[in-house]
């Protein structure tokens, strides 16, 4: 392992050469649009929620608002990756960021008019979830296409997760700036601003709007036989099944928790809500660091790298179980967010090079569901749980399920044994 790492450290291009893949025009618009839409995503939650206590409304009120956000993610995940293989992922994900647009533009207005009522802030909410199931499928299947070096794809995935994490520090930020100023509806327009541009970008592509013609013969005639088609491809593959899994009993068993839990510890015996916000901040914070790390280089062996990294992610919790200082529990959020970008950069780029063009939709849908579908199952019960067996009974144990997890799929020989030298996928008609 030391090696594998080392020998790629030596090959690792300078930073001109890691933002390479910038030079590439598809990619270079793409990821402006994108990394701008991201930046209003990130911003719109914090506006949302102060929209929902500027209404009246309390915990229970904004618990409702959150999940009708989450639930239609869940929903249509697997008709998106259907649908992106079909008509093609830049028309979906054009299709979603408009359908986007215009809801936070209504969101918005309706603010202004005065103080809506729970339905129709849900149904908003739920809209613009909506949205995001059908965009987050295309999305995987997109980036290969804008990317013509093979060996660029990797960075261009670890340039996409730098923005994600990046949004994540800066957006919460503005947004508290923008809502205390001129009050959450201001923000939402400014995140439909931003989707408009993501727009704009997708539209100026060149990359074919539809799908690569496929004989008509091999063209599955329903959805059912699609999602036949896609699972097939799935499950055939050990290494993405098992990857898929370990991620799904992370949100439900470690993520979850931490994220119920977390803010309690913090404003038991931490700081309160100043401290919390320091211990995501540092998160987001190693997200971006481990970004730079990974940006150039190519381990061989990237998903045995991958699961290793998810270690980190016992950390948080571990020391929250154990009483440490805010200190210590900042610098273990520090080295999850390192692990978490590694991580996803090396599950994405792996399931890029690996699965063929014509069902990667498909397949990321699936892997996205089975990654999310229990997370809010995790939210539901964290507190529950804990207030059974105690906070720090739940943590401890989800940080032992990490490490336990993440030496179960090291067991698992088509995971360690993972190459990118075997990587390769069927050329994308352009």
């Amino acid at each position: 392992m030391a090696m594998d790492v080392q020998s790629n450290e030596a090959n690792a291009p300078g930073l001109k050469g890691r933002l390479s893949v910038l030079a590439e025009p598809d990619f270079r618009r793409f990821f402006i649009g994108y990394a701008t839409s991201l930046l209003g995503s990130s911003m719109a939650p914090v506006a949302v929620a102060f929209a929902v206590l500027g209404s009246g409304g309390g915990g229970t009120e904004l618990g409702w608002v959150m999940a009708a956000r989450i639930l239609p993610i869940v929903l249509v995940l697997l008709a998106g990756g259907v649908v992106a293989d079909r008509l093609g992922s830049r028309r979906v994900m054009l299709t979603a960021d408009l359908l986007r647009c215009l809801t936070q533009t209504v969101f918005a207005a309706v603010l202004m008019a005065g103080h809506p009522p729970l339905w129709a802030m849900v149904a908003l909410v739920g809209v613009w979830g909506i949205g995001e199931g059908f965009f987050l499928p295309a999305l995987g299947a997109l980036v290969p296409e804008l990317v013509r070096n093979r060996r660029g794809l990797a960075d261009a995935n670890t340039l996409l997760g730098l923005a994600r994490s990046v949004s994540t520090v800066a957006g919460p930020a503005a947004a508290g700036i923008i809502t205390a100023a001129r009050g959450p509806a201001a923000v939402l327009f400014v995140d439909a601003a931003t989707y408009a541009i993501g727009a704009v970008a997708l539209f100026r592509l060149s990359v074919p709007l539809t799908a690569p013609a496929r004989a008509a013969e091999d063209r599955p005639r329903s959805m059912p036989a699609d999602l036949r088609e896609g699972w097939s491809q799935f499950r055939s593959r050990t290494w993405l099944w098992a990857t898929t899994v370990h991620m799904g009993l992370f949100n439900l068993l470690v993520w979850a928790p931490f994220l119920v839990l977390g803010p309690l510890t913090a404003q038991q015996r931490l700081g309160g809500a100043r401290a919390w916000g320091l211990v995501m901040a540092v998160y987001g914070t190693g997200a971006v660091l481990g970004g730079l790390a990974v940006l150039g280089r190519r381990p061989r062996r990237p998903l045995l790298v991958a699961v290793i990294a998810s270690l980190g992610w016992a950390l948080p919790s571990a020391s929250l179980a154990a009483g440490l200082p805010l200190l210590w529990t900042a610098f273990a959020a520090l080295l999850a967010g390192v692990g978490g970008a590694v991580v996803d950069t090396l599950y994405t780029t792996t399931t890029q090079q690996n699965v063929p063009s014509e069902v990667l939709a498909r397949v990321s849908s699936f892997g996205a569901l089975g990654a999310f579908v229990l997370g809010p199952v995790g939210l539901a019960a964290a507190g529950p749980v804990a207030a059974r067996t105690g906070t720090s009974s739940v943590l401890a144990f989800g940080a032992l399920w990490q490490l336990a997890a993440a030496a179960a799929v090291l067991t698992v020989p088509a995971v360690r044994r993972m190459s990118t030298r075997a990587a390769g996928r069927r050329p994308v008609p352009r």
